[in-house]
């Protein structure tokens, strides 16, 4: 009996207006020839950095580049998601950035406008926002990944957030791409956690905040295929030029 296979496409931290623009159009392509049951963002969509700690009392608090960045924000993530049936985004450093500032007017902070699932309209596009990390799927958490210790090593951010939950985790906030494992237990009576990092969609030479350009960081993106309460996960390496091959076909 064949049995229905649920598909993910796991989207990485795109820091909008800092976003690698091919890499991003090649993504888009295979959403839409794949028409995936649901995208999950793992955060900092946007990255804000109008309104960011390092903007200030600099001349780039002045810059009026919020209204842009947010629509454009919003057309990527139209565009990636608008064949799937639902798309999950998690709150993230980056866009905490917004109620991080209204800190600052506290007679602003009721506004509804002006919390981030309505100042980015998710609602009026069919998109689910949360506040804290969700269990997508029974057993795997979504979650940014700045709710533990980070680790200079790819996974094992993730594995540490799944040791903590006993849940396996799918995150980013790295800018790191890869897998690692824990198990426990004796004999047959044993659990496996599983820790993904989902890489990065930035392109390097728009973030003039890397000396030299230098960081341990990897492009690419996650694909889950699910079926009943297992989930496989697979990750797409992203090459510089944006370029990568996915489900038996190239994107370029």
């Amino acid at each position: 009996m064949r049995k229905t296979i649920k598909r993910y496409l796991v989207i990485s931290d795109l820091q909008v207006p800092f976003h690698h623009e091919v890499a991003v159009k090649n993504v888009i392509k295979l959403a839409r020839r794949e028409k995936f049951d649901s995208v999950l963002v793992v955060g900092d969509e946007i990255d804000f950095n109008t309104i960011s700690k390092w903007a200030e009392g600099t001349p780039l608090a002045y810059r009026q580049t919020i209204h842009d960045d947010r629509e454009l924000t919003k057309s990527i993530l139209w565009d990636l998601s608008e064949y799937s049936r639902e798309c999950h985004i998690i709150r993230s450093n980056h866009t905490d950035r917004l109620y991080n500032t209204l800190l600052k007017v506290p007679g602003l902070i009721s506004l509804p406008e002006l919390q981030y699932p309505a100042f980015m309209g998710f609602k009026d596009m069919g998109m689910e926002y949360h506040k804290t990390a969700y269990e997508f799927h029974p057993g795997w958490m979504l979650a940014h990944g700045d709710e533990g210790n980070m680790s200079q090593h790819a996974g094992i951010t993730a594995l540490n957030l799944a040791k903590k939950w006993g849940k396996s985790v799918l995150c980013g906030h790295t800018h790191r791409l890869g897998m690692s494992a824990y198990a426990e237990g004796v004999g047959s009576h044993y659990r496996a956690l599983y820790g993904v990092e989902v890489g990065n969609l930035m392109d390097r030479k728009k973030a003039s905040y890397l000396r030299y350009g230098s960081a341990n960081w990897q492009m690419g993106i996650a694909i889950l295929e699910a079926v009943g309460k297992t989930l496989t996960p697979t990750l797409v390496p992203i090459n510089k030029d944006g370029s990568f091959t996915a489900l038996g076909r190239y994107y370029g």
